[in-house]
């Protein structure tokens, strides 16, 4: 998204965004934010680029929105990268203070979260395997703050935190951002301290006893040092109501605190010191009961007659009533933190960098994995702690008719689970062949435990380096190359107990939670680059074509590994082999009418070979679903995006993606739920229809041509504001937003089941309120205004019984939030 700031004549200092492209630069949601004149310098300053750079040339419009996606400042409209930008200002108006909200505004981004842990982002339909995240491997949608990767995809579920700006890169980005960016980036910069005072509280309260305040000041200390600190909290009740313990779940508790210091050393030396602490402490995160699929399991082994024999029924069957009765305690404890030393040295042509970062994530959870109010599944936790080590030395500079950028880049990380799940006295008759002696013995499986002991270590070293080559002042080539090295070693040890303590199992206790152990291992070298040609076709209009090989690192199954006949681990699925990815883009940058319209066009093909999916063989050992390459999926599409402003009180915008993401070759998946739980298809068996009980099932199905999950092929956002001068409290106005986004149907299983597809659906947020002075400003806002009901995912319990379990999203909220900056 390019954000375009404007200053307006007779309302000084008030500027507004262009919304979010879906090509390169997109305008941002229509919001004000401070003029580009006063946030230009700071966002050049956050990144420690020299101001010479020929890409922020001096007499730049005060207007341009300065990014740093190619690690040096420059124009967005001039960089030819698929980017979108929102400041702090435009994410603040359209409340989209974590990554969750900001996929209503950016049609390209996806965002799914059944807890922190098992948190997924995607871009154009890639990045993380859809389903619960495996440690043993890594996200393909790079995450930064302040140019730190943070390697645990939790850390995208907290509020952002005192931030300058996020860009949101589109595309693979491993030339310059590494090997984890096959699908794209999120970078976000936070304000820098500054050596003038100021500062900011926000405060906001709403319906369902939401309150969040915010609050960050800055100063100097001296000549030569400035400090910056900010906080931020957020309560929410929960939107799902547990009949069970009489509480509300699924509620929000976050609190971050961050601090900066700033030390000019020199006129040409500067070092920055960041220190952050975020904490999540909800009652969360629960699935409730959707609806029940058939599936080839035997009827009495479906969950009607299985839920019929303990006399049991859910609460409620319309899950939009948000009730629950889970049993099993509930818990999504997150801590994220760490420290970050950033030196900058203007040294010959250019700038030195180098960044250097530990950090560190616990996480404590507590699920009911079974998504019923039965003793079946009891305890279901795999508590971690992971620590992580990065320093990046980067050299970015011109020379002649050359810009470019070098750097060298370690990575570090380790994480030690020690997990459990313990079955419950509804274990034995809810999981086994109801027709056996054991089924009508809880005591067979009541107590049986499994656990684990799991640990994982990874390294990774690369060299990088890209150059623009500017051969005539509207031509220009770019080539980039990344060598890159990886080594991923595991361990992962379950151990299993019946009730009384023995080791000793049955077939039947086996088949539910099997003894594991083993010691996988990955390592190896790539190499990727891209090249990119970009033309000036006119004063303000860009045109670039890309193209892109990029690697995916291998990984190591760390979450249990599938059984074979006799209940044994299939060894040969400890690994999984390096995606390897050739994209292919081109796109056109576009302002006219005196920089009174935006509008990017972007059209990308991208082929991922062996693509990294998680998947499910409807096993009860294996909770968290194992690792398997697909043999190629395809997305392409074409992203647009708009923004205008007819009147110095009107602007809008509107954003399109048409993505078109699928498996081209997955001859050997798991099967969909309404084709698997029945008896194994053996050679010249014919498979039965779907949804047949007691049928025969295939060992594993061709879903080749299907839909990837978690991706629309369809998304759109749109909005505007509308500003009135006032002078009820001097130099004032009154504002009025509007923002909604629609996504067509997707589907929400790895394999697509027609259980599982979540309909399309669309959203309208709005607010209104009063700014003065450019201090003061309150208002009004609801989202979700026509309280639309939907999913953010579906899922299916294990077993193939047929229970569909959902996440509803929130209801309609409403609040008022007031701001005052000094």
């Amino acid at each position: 998204m390019s954000v375009r700031s404007i200053r307006y004549a007779g309302l000084a200092g008030v500027s507004l965004l262009a919304l979010p492209t879906l090509a390169q630069a997109a305008p941002a949601p229509a919001a004000a934010v401070e003029a580009a004149d006063d946030q230009a310098a700071p966002a050049a300053a956050g990144t420690g680029q020299p101001p010479r750079q020929r890409t922020v040339p001096a007499g730049a419009p005060s207007g341009d929105i300065i990014v740093s996606a190619r690690r040096r400042s420059e124009v967005v409209q001039k960089v030819p990268l698929a980017i979108a930008v929102l400041d702090a200002r435009a994410i603040d108006a359209t409340g989209s203070f974590n990554v969750l909200k900001l996929t209503q505004i950016q049609p390209s981004l996806q965002f799914y979260s059944t807890n922190p842990r098992n948190t997924t982002v995607n871009i154009r339909g890639l990045g993380q395997p859809f389903g619960l995240i495996n440690d043993g491997i890594e996200p393909g949608v790079g995450f930064y703050i302040d140019q730190v990767y943070y390697a645990r995809p939790g850390s995208a579920t907290f509020d952002f935190l005192d931030i300058e700006r996020v860009e949101v890169l589109r595309g693979p980005q491993g030339t310059l951002y590494g090997k984890n960016t096959t699908a794209g980036a999120i970078s976000i910069t936070s304000k820098a301290p500054s050596f003038t005072p100021e500062g900011q509280v926000e405060v906001s309260a709403g319906n369902l006893g939401f309150v969040q305040g915010k609050a960050s000041v800055s100063g100097p200390l001296s000549d030569r040092v400035a400090i910056r600190i900010g906080a931020s909290a957020t309560k929410r009740q929960g939107t799902i109501y547990n009949v069970t313990t009489n509480a509300h779940v699924n509620s929000q508790d976050n609190l971050g605190v961050r601090g900066t210091l700033l030390y000019k050393a020199t006129d040409t030396l500067k070092l920055t010191l960041s220190g952050d602490y975020n904490r999540q402490n909800p009652d969360c995160c629960v699935q409730i009961y959707v609806r029940t699929g058939a599936t080839q399991r035997p009827l009495n082994r479906q969950f009607a007659a299985l839920a019929a024999a303990f006399n049991y029924a859910p609460p409620s069957t319309n899950a939009f009533d948000r009730v629950t009765d889970l049993d099993a305690t509930l818990k999504a404890k997150q801590i994220i933190g760490g420290v970050s030393l950033r030196a900058e040295w203007d040294v010959g042509p250019g700038t030195l960098t180098s960044v250097s970062a530990w950090r560190f994530w616990d996480w404590t959870p507590s699920n009911d994995r079974d998504f019923t109010g039965l003793p079946i599944t009891t305890v279901s936790q795999n508590p971690s702690h992971q620590d992580q080590y990065t320093q990046e030395f980067r050299y970015a500079g011109t020379s002649g008719k050359l810009d470019y950028v070098a750097g060298l880049y370690g990575f570090y990380q380790k994480i030690d689970t020690t997990g459990s799940q313990v079955q419950g006295s509804a274990a034995s008759r809810w999981l086994l062949n109801p027709t056996s002696a054991s089924a009508s013995n809880p005591a067979v499986l009541n107590g049986l435990a499994s656990y684990n002991d799991i640990h994982f270590k990874n390294t990774s070293l690369a060299a990088f380096g890209q150059v623009t080559w500017h051969v005539t002042d509207r031509l220009r080539l770019q080539p980039g190359l990344r060598v890159n090295y990886d080594k991923k070693t595991g361990s992962y040890i379950a151990t299993v107990v019946t009730g009384t303590g023995s080791t000793t199992l049955t077939s039947d206790q086996r088949g539910v939670l099997a003894p594991q152990s083993y010691q996988p291992k990955f390592s190896d070298w790539n190499v990727s680059g891209d090249f990119t040609a970009s033309f000036d076709l006119a004063k303000d209009v860009l045109a670039y074509a890309t193209y892109a090989k990029s690697f995916k690192s291998g990984g190591i199954n760390l979450s249990g590994l599938p059984l074979d006949s006799s209940n044994n681990p299939i060894l040969s699925s400890s690994t999984v082999k390096p995606e390897s990815v050739n994209h292919y883009e081109v796109g056109l940058k576009t302002q006219f009418l005196d920089r009174r319209v935006t509008f990017n066009l972007a059209g990308f093909w991208t082929d991922v070979k062996n693509y990294q999916a998680t998947v499910t063989n409807g096993q009860l050992g294996v909770i968290r679903g194992y690792l398997a390459n697909a043999g190629k999926v395809r997305t392409r599409g074409i992203e647009a995006d708009a923004s205008f402003r007819p009147t110095s009180q009107l602007s809008l915008y509107a954003s399109g993606a048409f993505t078109d993401a699928k498996y081209v070759k997955f001859v050997d998946a798991p099967c969909p739920p309404e084709l698997a739980g029945g008896t194994t298809a053996t050679a010249g068996q014919t498979p039965s229809a779907p949804g047949t009980p007691g049928g025969i099932s295939p060992a594993f199905c061709n879903i080749s041509g299907q839909w990837l999950p978690g991706v629309s092929r369809w998304a759109t956002s749109h909005g505007g504001e509308y500003r009135v001068p006032s002078t009820l409290f001097g130099d004032s106005e009154i504002f009025f937003g509007y923002d909604g986004s629609w996504r067509s149907k997707f589907s929400s299983n790895p394999s697509r089941s027609a259980y599982t597809d979540i309909n399309g659906y669309y959203l309208a947020n709005i607010r209104t309120g009063l700014r003065v002075n450019r201090t003061w400003e309150v208002y009004g806002w609801v989202r979700n205004v026509f309280d639309k009901n939907y999913y953010e995912v579906l899922a299916t319990q294990s077993g193939n019984t047929g229970l569909v379990v959902g996440q509803p999203a929130d209801p309609r909220t409403y609040g008022a939030t007031v701001k005052a900056r000094f």
